[in-house]
């Protein structure tokens, strides 16, 4: 018996302390205590303001070949890489660069063997 009576009160206390927060007598939630608004630090060191107009893309960032050497070149190239990369998914894209794309062409030709004819997009 007095094991459910302590029970009955841990559950009691836990119950209150889990309860909404108290209303004042107006009917209105209490408020929330005000926190101050964060403040810089005195001997903080001065902060720079960045124009998002003016960031650049670092520099030596792959360059997709649409953009390097043009859409109709740059599609040409696809178009080959596409015709000779046994690939499931190939790096042929026009957002891709230029020198991964001919990678892919290379690699893809060198996987014939001497007895095999390769695609003209190989001798291209």
């Amino acid at each position: 018996m007095r094991r459910t009576v302590l029970a009955l009160l841990a559950v009691g206390a836990f119950a209150g302390a889990c309860s909404p927060p108290a209303e004042t007598p107006g009917g209105e939630p209490a408020a929330a205590p005000a926190t101050p608004a964060p403040e810089m630090p005195a001997d903080a060191p001065p902060q720079e303001e960045v124009d998002p107009a003016v960031i650049m893309s670092p520099v030596g960032a792959p360059v997709s070949c649409l953009n390097d050497i043009g859409a109709a070149a740059a599609q040409r190239l696809v178009d080959r890489c596409i015709a000779v990369s046994p690939a499931t998914h190939p790096p042929c894209n026009v957002a891709n660069a230029c020198e991964m794309i001919q990678d892919e062409i290379e690699r893809s030709c060198e996987m014939y063997t001497v007895g095999e004819a390769k695609p003209a997009e190989c001798a291209a």
